[in-house]
């Protein structure tokens, strides 16, 4: 008996460690495939772009008071409505939340306002792992020339991953956010958090010369521990809107197998009530493997970042397959600008003088006019504008 008790309890330890881990979908709340379904089928197919105004080089400079730029919004906005595009995803900051969280919800709200005005639904993506670690309020520095994402920051960075004695303060900006929109039919969906573990490896991390970012196994760990925590502050938010994290790693091989995925992104395909994903890809072989394996989980599926030309990942080529696929396609970029992501990644390592003669990510130059009139012409033809 005695030792029956002791295995028994190893059992039970060994389950606890697991849940607390990777378990989080047993949180109530987490939607069933029939609803997650049911959600998906009373909108159109998806189709947009992940959105910040050419006057924004960052998440803080399109948000914070002295620097929102809603008439340029407004402007690209409408542009947007015209390619037919019904879906934006955008980057919110805690930074702004801590600086004056009623005016902040209020901006969010004028944002939404004039989205809705051109029927384009929004995904508002809360925390982000992805380039500088070190995020600042208030002025931000001016774009490095000719260099892809040079002042994107991230949220909440490096200070609040590692100090779990400031998570209270990112607990307070997920919570609030979510509570003043809950039940806000221009919010279609809360991606809770951008590519968390994201290395930074060219940009902040181990090959870089700045080496301000966390190492890759301590990133790990602290984004981890952050991931669960913004599922469960968003599932006790009760949102009448699903919850995602976009997978981004791995063997594409093993999306549909979780058991074989990376801890973080275990963590948000266990949690997520619609599945999302990032792609790159420079092949549609590849982008079918992702799709067959994600088709698995019988959810609504999403690709939340895709399209980079000189990585052969066009419109022409990925885009049909997720209009075919009913699956939803929101590529990185809309007008060039600030943050200046017509430049490859490879310009953290590269220096380029001039700009290049194919674009990497962005659909319009600050004018309105297109960098390709063949690219406009094919996604009119998919969103049938």
């Amino acid at each position: 008996m005695k030792k029956n008790s002791i295995s028994i309890g190893l059992v039970i330890i060994c389950m606890i460690v697991y849940q607390s881990i990777y378990g989080q979908d047993i949180l109530k709340g987490k939607w069933s495939v029939e609803k997650a379904n049911n959600w998906y089928s009373q909108y159109d197919w998806f189709a947009g772009t992940n959105f910040s105004p050419s006057t924004a080089i960052n998440q803080l400079e399109m948000w914070q008071a002295e620097t929102f730029d809603i008439e340029t919004i407004d402007r690209e906005l409408k542009w947007s409505a015209e390619l037919g595009f019904n879906m934006h995803r955008v980057f919110l900051h805690n930074l702004i939340w801590q600086q004056n969280s009623e005016e902040f919800l209020n901006r969010i709200d004028q944002f939404l306002e004039v989205a809705d005005k051109y029927n384009i639904k929004t995904m508002m993506v809360l925390l982000d792992d992805v380039w500088d670690p070190y995020p600042i309020s208030g002025t931000q520095r001016d774009p490095f020339p000719h260099r892809h994402n040079s002042g994107w920051v991230q949220a909440p960075g490096r200070e609040y991953l590692e100090d779990e004695s400031k998570h209270p303060l990112i607990e307070s900006y997920v919570k609030g956010v979510i509570k003043r929109f809950k039940s806000d039919n221009r919010i279609a969906i809360w991606d809770l958090y951008n590519e968390p573990a994201n290395p930074n490896t060219n940009s902040y991390g181990e090959k870089s010369e700045d080496k301000t970012e966390l190492s890759p196994s301590n990133k790990e760990k602290f984004s981890l521990r952050l991931a669960q925590k913004v599922f469960r502050w968003a599932r006790e938010g009760n949102p009448s809107q699903p919850l995602t994290m976009g997978i981004w790693q791995g063997n594409i091989n093993n999306w549909g197998t979780p058991e074989k995925l990376p801890d973080v992104d275990k963590v948000m395909i266990k949690n997520s009530d619609i599945i999302t994903f990032h792609t790159y890809a420079n092949n549609t072989n590849d982008v079918r493997k992702i799709i067959e394996q994600l088709k698995k989980y019988k959810r609504p599926i999403i690709c939340t970042e895709y399209m980079a030309r000189t990585n052969n990942n066009t419109f022409k080529d990925i885009m049909p397959i997720f209009k075919e696929e009913h699956i939803g396609a929101i590529n990185w970029g809309f007008v060039a600008g600030k943050t200046n992501t017509i430049y490859p990644w490879k310009t953290w390592d590269e220096t380029f003088t001039k700009e290049p003669d194919i674009w990497f990510h962005d659909i319009l130059r600050s004018n309105g006019t297109p960098f390709s009139e063949e690219e406009i012409k094919l996604i009119k033809s998919l969103t049938k504008k």
